[in-house]
């Protein structure tokens, strides 16, 4: 899975760095999109992929980010684990990560958006889409955090409802012609990388270096 996901991010990257043929399925996915929304005239689409889109903000991804990094740090205190406190830092971290991978890389490619309008002096561009790393980022880890103690079937249900977030989020934004359909995949990609990192790093200890009070003690 790293593998793939990493060849993917590389082969976008250098194909929007060289203006290369494979940005051709970007200019086929938004006259797709663009044929499909005027076919169906759904505002509810429309309010849907917008919604969705929003959903990639920092001011709502983020929130959700501390907010699971604190329930999954009370529940490992609950569960007696010795590093407990751990996910709060973890989500703190992931949080200033974002744009730590994001805007240096908008920056760098400097990709104009789907309305081919030359960047302004104040924007960095749309390659890759922050709103689709944070998303991945901030969904993802907060759902990996909250499975450490969670049982087989909770981790089922966040698993289950991560990913169509995180996939709605970033056809949201293709949806509603905010982004290329490439800038979305080379984010997938790089949420992917780096979840599939943190879900193999021991963030906890076992249970046994700390036991809550009991009635009594």
């Amino acid at each position: 899975m790293p593998v793939v996901l990493g060849v993917v991010l590389l082969l976008v990257s250098w194909q929007v760095a060289v203006d290369g043929p494979l940005l051709g399925l970007d200019r086929w996915a938004r006259h797709a999109v663009r044929e499909t929304r005027h076919t169906l005239h759904s505002t509810l689409l429309n309010h849907l992929g917008k919604a969705f889109s929003d959903l990639g903000g920092g001011s709502v991804a983020v929130p959700v980010l501390l907010l699971g990094g604190a329930v999954a740090a009370r529940r490992e205190f609950r569960a007696g684990f010795a590093r407990w406190w751990l996910p709060v830092p973890v989500a703190v971290l992931t949080a200033g990560l974002i744009p730590l991978l994001v805007v240096p890389a908008k920056a760098w490619f400097a990709r104009p958006g789907p309305f081919g309008l030359p960047l302004a002096a104040d924007q960095w561009g749309w390659y890759p889409s922050g709103h689709t790393a944070t998303a991945t980022l901030g969904y993802g880890v907060a759902a990996l955090l909250l499975a450490r103690t969670a049982g087989p079937r909770t981790r089922r249900v966040l698993a289950a409802g991560t990913a169509p977030l995180v996939a709605g989020v970033g056809l949201g934004l293709v949806w509603s012609d905010y982004h290329w359909l490439l800038d979305v995949v080379a984010s997938w990609c790089l949420g992917g990388l780096v979840l599939w990192a943190l879900a193999r790093w021991p963030l906890t200890a076992r249970p046994g270096g700390h036991r809550p009070p009991r009635a009594g003690d």
